[in-house]
């Protein structure tokens, strides 16, 4: 596997991060700032860097490389698979009448095929619905193929998140890469660093990802409660504030951050499901705690794999970068000790993070959490 990584801050040329070696049809991962991922010269001037690369673009709260977290800028991570293969399909839920459980079925039927690995999902962030995108690629998966990926971000704005392959980035999009190979090997792992407080509450009133009532009472106003004066900050703050839910019936919790708030409603919006009858609780952690976990999702990645990792995928979450702030390179850079300062890396700062728990087969949504996958071919 050979890699190509360049940076480029708004208003200066491309600086190189690695060598800049010649590649044959390379996947070129592009991950940027929604505002210059606007620019409607984009695919253009990333085409004349790589003529023959397939162009997946992705607009993020952060951008992760081997040396750095960057932001205000564009990254690009291309590339050359030398044993192995992959496949690129996309689907635009503005564009068709699928919704995001039937876009996930259609997206791992099109990849299906001998030798299929792992697949590599990077969604809108702003239309999709994470938790139903993960249970149609479920439905129709093979166990042994492992997905991994995350839904784009905006910064902390949420005001629109961009998506394509091959053309100027745009909403809607969901991009699924397959990757195959007798001898290729993907492993993941993810974990949080967040710790519940406060009284635990029952669901009683939700649809999909807007939560109307927790023990019959409105949820936006329990929140605000808790949240004090914060709550004047709604709904930035409350990525700080984010609730442990934990299904009727099941032994696995995930966590979920809110989106935004319905004050007509009375509601809140998450980034996945809030199903009825789960039990729910706030959450809270410290940098300690966030860094922690990120070295402990590397390691398990690495227990899971049997061959050296040729390039560790991080997609991590908007809010552990707004807690992290300027100590957020302290979990990447965690992550890196454990891959010994050896191992390239790229990925982003995300509104969702997919990928399944630990020691199972199955990806799902989560959020406030770092998930870290490694591949080798």
């Amino acid at each position: 596997m050979k890699i190509v990584q360049l940076v480029k801050h708004k208003n200066k040329n491309w600086q190189y991060l690695t060598p800049n070696l010649k590649l044959k049809k390379p996947l070129v991962l592009v991950f940027g700032n929604r505002f210059q991922l606007e620019e409607p010269t984009v695919y253009n001037n990333i085409k004349t860097i790589f003529p023959d690369g397939h162009i997946v673009f992705a607009s993020t709260s952060g951008n992760i490389t081997s040396q750095t977290i960057e932001a205000e800028c564009i990254t690009i991570t291309a590339i050359e698979l030398e044993k192995s293969s992959f496949k690129v399909k996309t689907i635009n839920l503005s564009q068709t009448n699928l919704n995001s459980f039937d876009a996930g079925v259609k997206l791992v039927n099109q990849l299906k095929g001998e030798h299929l690995k792992y697949i590599l999902v990077i969604s809108d962030g702003s239309f999709v619905n994470g938790s139903e995108l993960t249970k149609g690629m479920n439905w129709v998966s093979d166990n042994n193929v492992l997905i991994t990926g995350g839904l784009c971000g905006d910064d902390a704005r949420f005001e629109r998140t961009l998506v394509a392959y091959n053309e100027n980035p745009k909403d809607g999009e969901i991009v699924a890469i397959g990757f195959y190979g007798a001898t290729f090997e993907a492993s993941s792992s993810v974990y949080g660093g967040w710790q519940p407080f406060g009284p635990e509450r029952i669901v009683t009133k939700a649809k999909g990802n807007i939560l109307y009532e927790l023990d019959h009472q409105p949820a936006l106003n329990l929140y605000k409660r808790y949240l004090g004066e914060k709550s004047a900050q709604l709904p930035l703050s409350a990525l700080y504030y984010p609730l442990k839910v934990t299904p009727k019936n099941e032994d696995h919790s995930y966590v979920r951050t809110i989106l935004n708030i319905s004050e007509e409603h009375n509601a809140m919006i998450f980034a996945g499901d809030i199903p009825v009858d789960a039990k729910v609780q706030l959450m809270m952690t410290n940098v300690e705690s966030l860094a922690k976990a990120s070295e402990e999702a590397t390691k398990q990645a690495l227990v899971n794999k049997s061959q050296k990792p040729d390039l560790a995928i991080l997609v991590s979450c908007i809010g552990r970068k707004l807690v992290l702030d300027q100590r957020a390179i302290e979990e990447v850079e965690e992550s890196r000790m454990v891959l010994n300062n050896a191992i390239p890396m790229c990925g982003f700062y995300s509104y969702g993070e997919i990928a399944p728990f630990n020691e199972e087969n199955m990806c799902q949504l989560h959020n406030q959490s770092m998930a870290i996958t490694l591949i080798s071919e």
